[in-house]
């Protein structure tokens, strides 16, 4: 009787359940635990199989309303036949959770990171439970609108036309609902999040006290307007004693200019204020001059700049301006321009200054973004413009995959090269490299201008491809980057979704890999493009490997 007493109530659940929708629903689960570029969290592992349950177990409900409204009935699965296929399901689901730990630890193992414990299945095996039913919790909601909203229509309507309007109600319901409150209202809340944030000024970063320091009593543009991220810019950075001790001779203070969003109350009005501050503390007087497309949060990384203060000794001043406080990944979603626009307004007012100086005492000149800001970098300069007198070149890192200089270099590269590590053309202008040094190419010149990609075969950002919905992505094919997992496969839509959410965790995972550009990397590649003078090969190395431990120690 205690057995009659368990099993029937599943049976009557069952009875009222799609078993096509349970059967979709575990083949989702399952590719939803298959590796993908970067390594997952459990609780965000969890999160996905969950989704990836419920979502086809919608479906299966979708097909299985369709079968009917096409006038085919439905035939109930026998007693036993239910319990072999909820069996069935469940045992791929275990084998599938079980198989989950050693992908994950493969990834792991390729970016150096530690291996999971047996515990993290359990968690992704009860986050994904509890996802599932809050999930068909909101589904029983939805029901009940498509149920009253067929109660009404019923009224006016054929019985088939009532059917299909309800649908169209109940998924108009679900679309306002996703996008219009929790999506839009998610976002205002994180804009939001993001600009409080932005204001809190740090204790451990006064302002500064040099006038040749943006932010000072002598400075055009106020501390506290500059942000967390600008003021976090400024504050950073080597001083001369640290470029001396590291570099072993003599050195300079470099310049270091950042206006923020409420430093000015235009775009415009922020690249004229950034330029007159520059020149204000002598920033054309340098060497190497560096005009920096940051990130969407107004994040500049350390790991660029501070490398290559050190290779030029601090013979270098470097300029931005902030345009969003969301991620960049956010920002790509919600004001996809306004980088681009800050970017170009910053590099027009100053290359107009630059190359109105004379060509044999002004300094060099470079751009440099990462991530949103390589993107943002890229649009800023029309070749056309500068051809008569051009830039010295550029170093873009991580570029997103929108990128459309970046995307007619890889689309148009040499036969043989493969696309996480194309070569274009004869490599004068563009050059790609990756965790290996892969910039001196054999046979190959540089030209008056040189641009360098940095990018990583396991970056999302760079990697994500709208088209792997339905089709697999050609870096997937044939030999693959070193750091993307040899048992990364490619399913319809879920590799779609896997590099969507792989796109919000790159900039989790250890530097060297997925959308964290690491120190070293960045030292090849302005050698590449700069051509320090000065440095032996060794010295090079000693250089390379002390930027490497103090990015690891978070120094």
């Amino acid at each position: 009787m205690a057995g009659k007493f368990r099993v029937l109530p599943i049976r009557n659940w069952l009875a009222g359940r799609s078993l096509f929708g349970l059967a979709i629903g575990t083949l989702l689960f399952a590719a939803s635990l298959t590796p993908s570029l970067t390594p997952r969290p459990p609780l965000l592992l969890g999160v996905l199989a969950g989704l990836g349950l419920a979502a086809g177990y919608v479906l299966g409900l979708a097909l299985r309303g369709l079968w009917t409204y096409l006038g085919y009935a439905v035939q109930p699965a026998h007693p036993r036949g239910w319990q072999i296929i909820v069996g069935v399901l469940a045992l791929i689901a275990v084998v599938f959770l079980w198989l989950s730990m050693g992908w994950q630890n493969d990834i792991r193992t390729l970016f150096g990171m530690e291996p999971w414990s047996r515990w993290n299945s359990i968690t992704v095996a009860l986050v994904s439970v509890i996802t599932f039913g809050l999930l068909f919790l909101c589904g029983m909601g939805i029901r009940i609108v498509f149920r009253r909203s067929a109660k009404w229509l019923d009224r006016h309507f054929p019985r088939k036309v009532t059917v299909l309007l309800s649908a169209l109600v109940a998924a108009v319901v679900l679309w306002a609902v996703v996008t219009g409150i929790v999506f839009r209202t998610g976002l205002h809340m994180m804009d939001s999040s993001f600009r409080e944030l932005d204001a809190l000024i740090e204790r451990e970063a006064p302002a500064p006290t040099s006038t040749l320091k943006t932010g000072s009593t002598a400075s055009l543009i106020a501390w506290d307007s500059l942000g967390r991220q600008g003021r976090e810019y400024i504050a950073s950075g080597p001083s001369i004693d640290d470029i001396a001790q590291l570099t072993g001779g003599p050195a300079q203070q470099p310049i270091r200019v950042y206006a923020g969003l409420n430093s000015a109350d235009s775009v415009d009005q922020r690249a004229r204020l950034a330029l007159a501050e520059l020149e204000r503390v002598g920033g054309f007087d340098k060497s190497v001059l560096v005009v920096i497309a940051p990130t969407g949060t107004g994040w500049v990384d350390a790991a660029a700049i501070d490398t290559l203060e050190y290779l030029h000794r601090g013979d270098v001043a470097s300029v931005a301006i902030q345009y969003s406080y969301l991620a960049s990944w956010l920002s790509l979603l919600v004001e996809p321009n306004y980088g681009s626009d800050s970017a170009r307004a910053l590099f027009r007012q100053v290359y107009d200054h630059w190359k109105a100086l004379p060509k044999e005492s002004r300094p060099r000149l470079y751009l440099y973004g990462l991530s949103l800001g390589a993107l943002s970098s890229e649009s800023s300069m029309d070749l056309f413009d500068v051809i008569e007198d051009p830039i010295q070149g550029a170093v873009w890192a991580g570029p997103p995959f929108p990128s459309p200089l970046w995307n007619s270099a890889t689309r148009n590269r040499e036969p043989g090269s493969p696309v996480w590590l194309p070569r274009f053309r004869d490599g004068s202008i563009v050059r790609f490299t990756n965790q290996e040094n892969q910039l001196n190419l054999p046979g190959a010149r540089w030209g008056p201008m040189r641009i360098v990609y940095l990018q990583y075969g396991s970056d999302p950002i760079t990697f994500f491809e709208p088209s792997s919905f339905y089709r697999e992505p050609e870096w997937m094919r044939g030999q693959r980057a070193p750091d993307v997992s040899p048992s990364f496969v490619w399913i319809p839509g879920v590799t779609f979704t896997q590099l969507g959410v792989d796109m919000i965790t790159g900039m989790s995972t250890p530097p060297g890999t997925g959308h964290v550009f690491a120190a070293e990397h960045y030292l090849d590649a302005w050698v590449a493009v700069t051509e320090p003078t000065g440095w032996t090969e060794d010295g090079l190395a000693k250089l390379r490997a002390t930027l490497k431990t103090r990015q690891r120690a978070g120094s």
